[in-house]
């Protein structure tokens, strides 16, 4: 059974990894949605403002503190190897790491800095819009499912 420092640490991953999860779910449900519906220039422009705000220390700290903590549950459930709970604390660790965090780096951070360098009222903006949208809500998708799952994992570790 899962005790202790252990246990209060997989509960803030439970609560970290939900949490993150919860703000993909919003994009991926609604956010995105909407934002695809304005002209392609207010959209740009929306989108911009929405990830400039995103990386203000608020979100950030539950981002990346998740991330961090995460890998320092991986690492300790290694040391306790076996143990109650370690299939499912490492499968929450990944799944968190590489299709939250890790989906982040690769796909959602350069089609940001791609929409960054764009003139909301540029010709090429409005194409490069309705692929953004596609692509990012897509890839959210992917964060939204393996952050749940993190989460679930993580709970599954307690039981």
């Amino acid at each position: 059974m899962i005790e202790g420092p252990y246990f209060v640490l997989t509960l803030l991953g439970v609560l970290g990894t939900g949490l993150v999860a919860g703000v993909f779910c919003g994009f991926s449900a609604f956010v995105m949605r909407g934002l695809a519906t304005l002209p392609p220039a207010q959209g740009v422009a929306a989108m911009k403002a929405v990830n400039v705000a995103a990386v203000r220390p608020p979100f950030m700290a539950l981002f990346a503190g998740s991330a961090l903590l995460c890998a320092v549950l991986a690492v300790v459930t290694f040391i306790r190897w076996p143990g109650d709970g370690a299939v499912e604390m490492l499968l929450g660790s990944a799944l968190y790491l590489l299709g939250s965090f890790g989906v982040t780096a690769a796909a959602h951070v350069p089609r940001n800095d791609r929409l960054a360098a764009l003139a909301p009222g540029a010709a090429e903006t409005a194409d490069h819009w309705r692929a953004y949208v596609t692509g990012w809500t897509a890839w959210n998708h992917v964060r939204t499912v393996a952050s749940s799952a993190a989460a679930l994992s993580y709970v599954l570790a307690l039981t």
